[in-house]
């Protein structure tokens, strides 16, 4: 997900989209995934160079990425979407009165685990692979990927509102996608979300991707795993709960009844429904973002 938050930041991005050529670019890419110059030149009836210049401006802009691979004519260049949704606000109001923290994906204060299930750090395995045990090694903690088939992980966000201060907003943002064996770019997954016990609605995540090194992974992850997710953002406040800006319920902060002394955990699960097709979580290290759980708060002030 590209979020413009101020209008000139995304000139870049503006630019690119204002070519029909670009734009039908963009939809090869939506509908096969992933082409070479060659491809795309033949299917839009253009010459190799005239594709080269269209797809550097793509390019710049972060709308696709670019990889190479032999093929039977020597290197060749492969062009991919780089993000599924681009979100624009057209009036930016920063919130006064907010404070985030960056939660690792492996400090989890609960969890339920079924294979196929792992994590691991920067640097290695934690334990073996599709053994749940290990989700309580003291390593977890230091975890920057953590799959599982079917269960829950629960955070804890720090609660510091004052007696004078209300909640108007949660946030958080994280890249997701499903858990397949290997990897699976068709794997759709229902993925909750609760706060307090309290559902928020699901997302579904479209698959388990890989096929294409995520950009952050460490030099020995092993290239027929699953690679990176999709960035979203999940908030709820008194109108309802969102992703990416779109209603997934009208479950609002009224309803948690969140006060200063209240305890905040953050649980995302997958279970038996009719995509039950995993979670993956990538924080630092893994993945194509280089983050980790973001928990913005956002608060008024009680006059």
């Amino acid at each position: 997900m590209i979020h413009i938050k101020k209008l000139r930041s995304g000139l870049n991005i503006f630019k690119a989209l204002s070519s029909e050529i670009r734009i039908e670019i963009l939809e090869l890419l939506n509908k096969y995934e992933s082409m070479n110059l060659n491809e795309i030149a033949e299917k839009l009836q253009l010459t190799n160079g005239a594709v080269t210049m269209h797809i550097k401006k793509l390019e710049e802009s972060g709308l696709i990425d670019i990889t190479t691979a032999v093929g039977k004519h020597g290197i060749q260049k492969i062009c991919y979407l780089n993000e599924d949704m681009l979100t624009v606000e057209l009036i930016n109001k920063e919130p006064e009165n907010l404070y985030e923290y960056e939660i690792m994906v492996g400090h989890y204060c609960d969890f339920y685990a079924e294979p196929t299930c792992g994590l691991a750090t920067k640097d290695s395995i934690v334990g073996e692979f599709d053994d749940p045990r290990y989700f309580a090694d003291p390593q977890h903690i230091n975890a920057g990927i953590v799959w599982l088939s079917k269960g829950f992980l629960e955070y804890r966000i720090p609660n510091y509102l004052k007696a004078n201060q209300e909640f108007s907003e949660l946030q958080f943002i994280m890249e997701l996608s499903s858990e397949a064996p290997s990897y699976n770019n068709n794997w759709p997954s229902d993925i909750h979300f609760y706060i307090n016990d309290i559902e928020l609605g699901y997302w579904t995540s479209p698959g388990d991707f890989g096929g294409v090194k995520g950009k952050i992974n460490p030099d020995w992850w092993p290239p027929h795993l699953n690679q990176y997710g999709l960035l979203k953002l999940l908030r709820i406040n008194k109108e309802g709960s969102f992703i990416d800006g779109c209603r997934i319920s009208d479950v609002t902060l009224q309803d948690i009844q969140l006060t200063m002394k209240s305890d905040i955990k953050f649980k995302l699960a997958v279970s038996e429904t009719n995509n039950s097709g995993g979670l993956t979580i990538y924080g630092k290290s893994f993945g194509n973002y280089n983050q980790d759980i973001i928990a913005r708060v956002i608060y008024n002030v009680i006059d």
